[in-house]
């Protein structure tokens, strides 16, 4: 029981070091790419988990949030309580749109944020995208008619 123990010790330590061991260099080289892409105005965040503003928090896959030539491609969903909709439930939160503000924080620490403002014809949003250095993101979607919902992703 002891070797399997030591064994299993053994595989995580060596798993996170391989993770986690990055060196300086390549943490500058990552950070450099990550404030590249948001000078662009260019970029795709893959999402992967979802928060709504009731309930627990749910792992997803294949959604995504992407700027990219004054455009807003949202494809997320939606959990939680909407008000005044279209009959249906609408678009939710999948819509191409033009976004209407755009607002950067700069480089503040270890995170930029990114604030976002588009119309769909249904509601006014406003997405407010924290990246930081590494990659990870994290997504706060408010409205008018609908609770406010966050997700956790990572840059493209």
């Amino acid at each position: 029981m002891k070797q399997f123990f030591a064994l299993t010790m053994a595989l995580v330590l060596a798993t996170a070091c391989g993770i986690f061991g990055q060196t300086p260099e390549e943490r500058r080289q990552i950070a450099a790419e990550v404030q590249q892409k948001l000078d662009e105005r260019s970029f795709e965040i893959d999402i992967n988990y979802m928060i709504p503003l009731r309930g627990t928090g749910k792992a997803v896959n294949s959604y995504s949030v992407s700027v990219k030539d004054n455009v807003l491609d949202s494809h997320l969903p939606y959990f939680g309580v909407a008000r005044d909709l279209p009959y249906g439930g609408g678009k939710g939160l999948t819509f191409t749109e033009k976004i209407s503000a755009y607002s950067d924080s700069g480089l503040v620490g270890d995170r930029r944020e990114i604030v976002v403002t588009v119309a769909n014809g249904e509601d006014i949003f406003v997405y407010t995208i924290t990246v930081f250095d590494n990659g990870s993101a994290d997504v706060h979607v408010h409205s008018r008619n609908r609770d406010d919902i966050s997700y956790r992703g990572s840059l493209r």
